[in-house]
C-alpha cells in the first residue's frame, strides 16, 4: 500500500490505500455489496466482536470498500483513521455527539451551513447543550467564551456562505490550552487546499458529497482522527474505556461505537467507491475550480449591475491574508457570493441562468447558483439570517470546471437579462 510520506499530494490522490494485489489485481476498489461476512470460527468473531480484530461482521458496522475510502482520506489529511459514514450531517452530529454530554457547551463559528446552525442551536437545545456562537475569526471572542463546561471549539476552514477564514493555528492553541480540542469542517478546501491536522486541529470533518466526490452522484461524509489530542481524565471521563481499548485512536472508537454503529449512519458501499473514483481527479478539479472562481470574481467585479462580490481571492477582503497563510498561495476556493439590487433582481437572474444549474449542492464540477435566502434559509427569521450574513440580495456560486470563457458568458446573459 502507498504510504504517505513517499508521494506528494497529487500522486497520494490517486495512490494512496491502492492494494491490487488484494484486489486480485483490479486497479479500481471492488464494490462488496453485502450486508454480512461469514467467519470460519466462533473465537474469531467473538474477538471481532471485543475489537481485538478488524475483520467485517456486519454493513452497519464496517464495510471493505468503505474502508477503502477511510484509508485513502486519512492518508490524503494526514490522520490516524477515520470513520465514513452516511452524509456530511451524519459525521457533523457523530463527531460532536460523542463528546458532549447533557449540561455540556462548545464554542463554534458563527458562519455555519445550515443545517450545522440548525443542528447545534435547535437539536442539541433539547438534550441541554449550549453552542456558543462567536466571529470564526475573532480569536479573543472564541478564548472569551471557553469556560469549564466547553467540550471544544468546532469552525469551518471557508464560512459557508459568509467565506470567511479562521486562524486555525491559533485557535487551536487556544482550544489545547484550555485542554479541549478543535474539530474543524475543512469541506470547503478538501486536503488539497487546506490540511487543518498539520496546523494543529484534532478532528477534521468533510461532507464527501462535494469537492472530494465531485460528481454530484454520491453522499456522503466523514470523520478523521489526527490522534494527538491527550483526553485527560478530568475533563474527559467518558473517554477512558476508549483510551484503554485504541489508545490513540480513542475518540475515534468513541464517535464508532458509542454513536454511528447505534445510530445507523452506515455509508453506502457503492458511494464509497463513487467517492474514491472521484478523489482520483481532485488535484486536477480544486486547481480549476480556483482558477476559475477567481476568474468568475473579477468577471462579476467588472459589472455595474453586480453590486459586491465576496470571494478571498481579493487582496481586500478581509480574510485574504489568512487564506494565504493557511493555503499557502494554492488558491482560495471554488465558492463565491456576490450582490445583485434585491431579491426580485436575483429570481430574475436565477431564471434567466442556460449554462448554470440551479440547485441545492455545492462542490459538483458543473457551476451552481443558488439564492440562499429564499431557499435553505426561507425558515430562519430575518435577525438570524443577518447573523449568519445571508442576506435578499445575495446569490451563491458553486464555480464548476468548464470553461471559464463559457461560465461568464452565461453570467453575463443572465445579468443583461435585469435591463
Amino acid at each position: 500500500m502507498i504510504q504517505k510520506k513517499h508521494y506528494r499530494f497529487n500522486t497520494q490522490v490517486i495512490h494512496a490505500a491502492q492494494s491490487s494485489e488484494d484486489w486480485q489485481g483490479a486497479t479500481l476498489p471492488p464494490i462488496f455489496q453485502t450486508a454480512s461476512h461469514l467467519h470460519t470460527t466462533a473465537e474469531n468473531l467473538s474477538q471481532t466482536f471485543a475489537g481485538k480484530k478488524t475483520d467485517h461482521i456486519y454493513m452497519r458496522l464496517t464495510n471493505p470498500t468503505n474502508r477503502i475510502l477511510e484509508e485513502k482520506l486519512t492518508a490524503l489529511e494526514g490522520g490516524l483513521g477515520a470513520v465514513v459514514m452516511s452524509s456530511g450531517m451524519a459525521a457533523i452530529t457523530n463527531a460532536c455527539m460523542a463528546l458532549l454530554r447533557a449540561g455540556d457547551e462548545f464554542v463554534t463559528g458563527n458562519s455555519l451551513f445550515m443545517s450545522t446552525y440548525l443542528l447545534f442551536i435547535n437539536v442539541f437545545k433539547k438534550y441541554d447543550i449550549t453552542a456558543r456562537l462567536v466571529e470564526s475569526t475573532d480569536i479573543e471572542a472564541i478564548e472569551k467564551a471557553i469556560n469549564t463546561k466547553t467540550r471544544f471549539v468546532y469552525l469551518e476552514t471557508i464560512g459557508n456562505p459568509k467565506m470567511d477564514i479562521p486562524d486555525l493555528s491559533r485557535v487551536a492553541e487556544i482550544a489545547h490550552k484550555h485542554g479541549i480540542p478543535l474539530l474543524v469542517d475543512s469541506t470547503l478546501s478538501t486536503p488539497y487546499l487546506c490540511r487543518p491536522l498539520d496546523l494543529g486541529a484534532d478532528v477534521v470533518i468533510h461532507s464527501t458529497t462535494k469537492y472530494l466526490s465531485g460528481h454530484g452522484n454520491a453522499v456522503g461524509g466523514v470523520v478523521i482522527d489526527g490522534g494527538n489530542f491527550k483526553w485527560s481524565e478530568e475533563r474527559f471521563p467518558d473517554f477512558q474505556p476508549y483510551i484503554e481499548r485504541k489508545r490513540p485512536l480513542a475518540f475515534l472508537d468513541k464517535v464508532w461505537r458509542e454513536h454511528h454503529i447505534n445510530f445507523g449512519t452506515t455509508q453506502a458501499p457503492m458511494h464509497s467507491y463513487l467517492t474514491a473514483l472521484g478523489l482520483d481527479t481532485l488535484a486536477l478539479r480544486m486547481e480549476r475550480h480556483m482558477g476559475n472562481t477567481l476568474s468568475v470574481a473579477r468577471y462579476l467585479r467588472e459589472r455595474p449591475e453586480v453590486c459586491w462580490v465576496n470571494y478571498p481571492g481579493f487582496e481586500d477582503h478581509p480574510s485574504h491574508g489568512i487564506a494565504r497563510k493557511l493555503f499557502e498561495d494554492k488558491g482560495f476556493g471554488g465558492m463565491l457570493t456576490f450582490g445583485l439590487k434585491d431579491q426580485t433582481a436575483c429570481f430574475r437572474f436565477i431564471d434567466s441562468l442556460r449554462l448554470i444549474y440551479h440547485l441545492a449542492n455545492l462542490g459538483d464540477c458543473k457551476t451552481l447558483a443558488i439564492h440562499p435566502y429564499s431557499s435553505q434559509y426561507v425558515s430562519f427569521d430575518d435577525a438570524i439570517r443577518e447573523s449568519l450574513s445571508i442576506t435578499p440580495d445575495m446569490i451563491r456560486l458553486s464555480v464548476g470546471i468548464e470553461a471559464v470563457e463559457d461560465i461568464c458568458d452565461d453570467l453575463g446573459q443572465a445579468i443583461d437579462s435585469l435591463g
